[in-house]
């Protein structure tokens, strides 16, 4: 759930919704191991990993700005066995303008986000953080820069590992031969780190950041995605919590298939408001007619389904790729304008840079994933971003749909999830199959994260958040227990930081000086902008 924080258009996305992932599947999690702080059982030696300190030197992206820094810790591959393997993580950070209390780290969201080009791109929206903190962020294992998964060339639009007619299929059979040919492609090409992502072991990374970086609490912002990655790292570990910030606050118990029905409608609701805007403007590529437009998008993905238009670089672009392009757009205003420019250059010229814009998640060529060490920004597989999406979703979910299932219940599934939205339905749908036969995810995220012992959380729901519904930021803080505060922001788009001077101010006021809104304070929204 990549969380949206400015205009510029790139890959922000909350838990379940707006990635292109038909090409990906997801590794399940071997049982972690206990975190440091659970009872008096045997505990594997992880003291090398916390006696390290990160070493900060300029970033080797030309493109990176001056002022901000790179470095890396060094993590196990396995945490119950840290002997073995071991990964690089990315971090980059800007020093603090003054006096330091430390670090405070960001997660923007995904799952499948990297921290380090985004804070690169967007860093101007945290600077006011840095009065009082060096901000940090980071690529978790698996994503951007940190041993990349990928699933093989070609399926940067996620079309390869998946035959998008398959998913379309009313013969099961082929549908599960398709989902078993994806798994295995992209196990092939994201090498050792698969088995071992998800949230449980991302949490331990951040742990041992937080040592490295010499803070004794953690000091923490996370997006979308990034507040499961809090609220798991909080019950891990409660007695290194600090200021600690979830703002569009994801679920820590629906399943996927339930996440998959709520945000093909909250797509479906965010598309119809952007149609009633596009539609007052002639140059609108569905019209003029609101009433129309809808059926009109529809039929564009249709279309393009049946005949995809060919790409640059040599691929083709489908009308499932679409899909996965307007959900990322829609999780702002800001970016509407540029969301109509581009849908009209593909529709008029069957220019497809425009919208795919929305949805590059790196750059360079799909590869297989080597060692543990950085990856140069370059060689960033395409398809990171959906692939890591997957991995980790569905490392994070116990459940997986059996054969018998998806042949059983197939038609009524796709029925259900096109009637939640004929747009996003299908697309949403195939996002739960293809957990299909993957090893059974991590049951630690439902059963266990509850009731937290831990300083005082911020929890920031948006009232009109199209991805993180509002009521999973109660939901949320109810299990958490007496540590969640709550912060009611009655604006629309996903996430409140970047767009509420409201939210921004009680984040910050709280980060930095401790000054907590009490719970059940609420945010109006910001005076209209019209985009």
């Amino acid at each position: 759930m990549l969380a949206r924080l400015s205009s510029r258009p790139a890959f922000r996305r909350c838990a379940f919704t707006g990635v292109l992932t038909l090409a990906l599947f997801g590794a399940g999690l071997p049982a972690p191991a206990a975190p440091a702080t659970a009872g008096d059982r045997p505990q594997p030696d992880l003291s090398r990993f916390y006696r390290q300190k990160v070493k900060w030197a300029a970033c080797k992206d030309v493109d990176a700005p001056k002022d901000l820094q790179c470095g890396k810790v060094t993590v196990p591959l396995d945490y119950a066995k840290p002997g073995g393997g071991t990964l690089d993580l990315a971090l980059a950070r800007y020093r603090a303008t003054g006096k330091s209390r430390g670090s405070v780290l960001l997660n923007f969201g995904g799952p499948g986000g990297a921290g380090v080009s985004e804070l690169a791109s967007d860093g101007k929206e945290f600077m006011d953080l840095t009065n009082g903190y060096d901000v940090v962020t980071f690529d978790p294992r698996g994503v951007g820069q940190s041993s990349p998964v990928s699933c093989g060339e070609g399926s940067d639009q996620g079309s390869a590992a998946i035959d998008e007619d398959a998913t379309a299929s009313t013969d099961p059979k082929v549908v599960l031969k398709q989902l078993r040919k994806a798994a295995e492609t992209c196990a092939k090409y994201s090498g050792p780190v698969l088995p071992h992502i998800g949230t449980v072991n991302a949490s331990r990374d951040l742990d041992v950041m937080r040592q490295a970086l010499g803070d004794k609490k953690l000091n923490y912002l996370g997006f979308s995605y990034g507040t499961r990655l809090g609220a798991v790292y909080a019950a891990q570990f409660p007695k290194r919590v600090g200021r600690l910030v979830l703002d569009g606050v994801d679920t820590l118990t629906e399943p996927l298939s339930e996440q998959g029905i709520a945000g093909a409608e909250g797509q479906q609701t965010a598309l119809e408001d952007f149609l009633n805007w596009c539609v007052q403007d002639i140059a609108c590529p569905f019209g003029t007619d609101a009433r129309s437009a809808p059926d009109q998008v529809v039929q564009l993905v249709r279309s393009l389904d049946r005949d995809p238009v060919q790409t640059d670089f040599g691929d083709h672009f489908s009308g499932q790729d679409l899909v996965g392009s307007i959900s990322q757009a829609l999780y702002s205003k800001q970016l509407w304008p540029t969301l109509e420019r581009a849908i009209a250059s593909l529709v008029q010229d069957g220019d497809t840079r425009a919208i795919m814009a929305f949805s590059s998640g790196g750059s360079g060529l799909p590869r297989r994933s080597g060692g543990g060490g950085i990856v140069d920004a370059q060689d960033v597989p395409l398809d990171n971003l959906p692939a890591a999406l997957m991995a980790i979703n569905c490392a994070d979910d116990p459940d997986r749909p059996t054969a018998e299932q998806i042949t059983k219940n197939l038609d009524g599934l796709r029925a259900e999830y096109e009637q939640a939205s004929p747009v996003f339905g299908r697309y949403r749908l195939t996002e739960v199959l293809m957990c299909y036969g993957r090893p059974k995810g991590t049951a630690y995220i439902r059963d266990d994260v509850k009731n937290v012992h831990a300083s005082k959380m911020l929890l920031v729901g948006t009232r009109g958040d199209p991805a993180t519904p509002y009521r999973w930021t109660v939901e949320t803080a109810q299990r958490l227990g007496s540590s969640a505060v709550v912060l009611d922001n009655k604006g629309e788009g996903h996430t409140g930081y970047a767009s509420s001077k409201c939210v921004h101010t009680k984040v910050n006021d709280f980060l930095l000086y401790g000054s907590l809104p009490p719970s059940g304070s609420s945010c109006q929204p910001d005076a209209a902008e019209v985009p």
